[in-house]
């Protein structure tokens, strides 16, 4: 079946670049791309974009489906098929959002897993899942009660084989403690050297890498001195050790939302001591991202809440974009960081795109983006593995 998008004004998220055109979609991929594409007698619909925005759909680099807010009431006992219905119900939001691929950063009972299954056989419709299975972390560590724990290096080796094994496309670990539980710090290191040597060990010998949870600057050097080359967060990130992360070709997914959500956090019934918690540490985290963008690290978009859910009347997705705005990246830089840097993280060089070869995940909108990325929220198409998710009227 092939779809021809016309009339549209396509972004080249690389670039900011905009010109005029006809998109050509077959399948799950696209097929050509050019000024005016006469392929109406083969086409098997048409639609007239009538001059809207053409960009590539959103890549959203930290996602937990399975996330139960507030986190006391989490029960890592649960049945999969509960976790596999929330992990549906907020991958059909973040599409909904315009996000055409997630990358999940640890799930209960591995339910991304099975839900990518779903999605791929066509039972259902969800965004591209690119997952890190259970997750590692030290017995009581931070991922305590959905990760996989374990201590000592040959422990990090088991699990995170065990996760590549389940079918993950990534490792995860969690170099410190974090915002979520009340006895920790986020400079509170949990794990040795040569766990972390482990886990990276095993990742690369499956040519895929390791993702940290890291707060502070003196754990994620130790993480960078190991090879892990993506920190999640990176709450307190000292100048120095950005530029050790710029020169390792690492990245950073600030997930600024974390800190910044407070009256989303209220009405998701939030203990006050975590917002207290989250708030606290809101000024460090800017600046941390500031000096991660000073150093010139890629930056990723990822929320850690659910980027489908509604923060300021927009999707968080969208919130953390401008709270990337706020620590000094233009509107292009921001796009980016759900685009192009967000696919060459994740190894996906034809996600993030639109050419010729690159799947067809697209979203379109009538305003430009580059003037107000909030316009990212108002969307008029969706379309996600050559499927019209969405479609409003143009």
């Amino acid at each position: 079946m092939e779809t021809l998008l016309k009339n549209g004004r396509i972004l080249d998220a690389g670039s900011g670049d905009i010109r005029l055109g006809d998109v050509l979609i077959c399948g799950d991929q696209i097929t050509d791309v050019a000024l005016k594409l006469n392929v109406s007698s083969t086409a098997s619909q048409e639609i007239d974009l009538e001059g809207a925005y053409l960009l590539p759909g959103l890549i959203s680099c930290h996602t937990h489906l399975t996330i139960i807010f507030p986190f006391s009431e989490s029960n890592p006992n649960e049945h999969g098929a509960t976790s596999a219905l929330r992990a549906y119900r907020r991958g059909r939001d973040a599409l909904l959002a315009g996000i055409t691929t997630v990358r999940t950063v640890g799930e209960l009972n591995r339910a991304d897993l099975h839900l990518r299954q779903a999605i791929q056989k066509g039972w259902v419709t969800g965004p591209r899942i690119f997952s890190a299975g259970l997750g590692v972390s030290v017995t009581g560590g931070h991922g305590h009660g959905f990760t996989a724990e374990t201590d000592g290096a040959d422990g990090f080796r088991r699990a995170c084989r065990e996760d590549l094994l389940a079918g993950a496309d990534h490792i995860k670990i969690f170099l410190t403690g974090g915002i979520a539980h009340a006895t920790e710090s986020l400079d509170e290191a949990q794990m040795a050297a040569e766990e972390i040597a482990a886990a990276v060990s095993v990742a690369r010998s499956k040519g895929t890498y390791v993702c940290a949870h890291a707060g502070d600057s003196e754990p994620i050097q130790r993480g960078l001195d190991q090879g892990v080359t993506c920190f999640e967060h990176a709450y307190n990130l000292n100048r120095d050790v950005a530029r050790n992360i710029k020169s390792a070709g690492g990245y950073v997914v600030p997930t600024l939302a974390v800190t910044r959500s407070s009256d989303w956090m209220r009405r998701n019934s939030f203990e006050g001591w975590t917002i207290c918690k989250a708030v606290s540490s809101a000024d460090d985290h800017l600046t941390s991202i500031r000096n991660a963008i000073g150093a010139g690290i890629p930056i990723v978009n990822g929320t850690d809440i659910p980027p489908g859910d509604v923060d300021d009347g927009i999707p968080v997705v969208i919130r953390e974009m401008e709270h990337c705005m706020s620590a000094g990246l233009d509107s292009l830089q921001t796009i980016q960081t759900a685009t192009t840097n967000a696919a060459a993280l994740i190894g996906q060089p034809d996600l993030g795109v639109i050419r010729s070869g690159a799947k067809a995940d697209l979203i379109a909108m009538q305003e430009n983006p580059l003037e107000d990325v909030r316009r990212l929220a108002n969307l008029s198409l969706i379309v996600a593995a050559g499927k019209i998710v969405k479609q409003a009227v143009l």
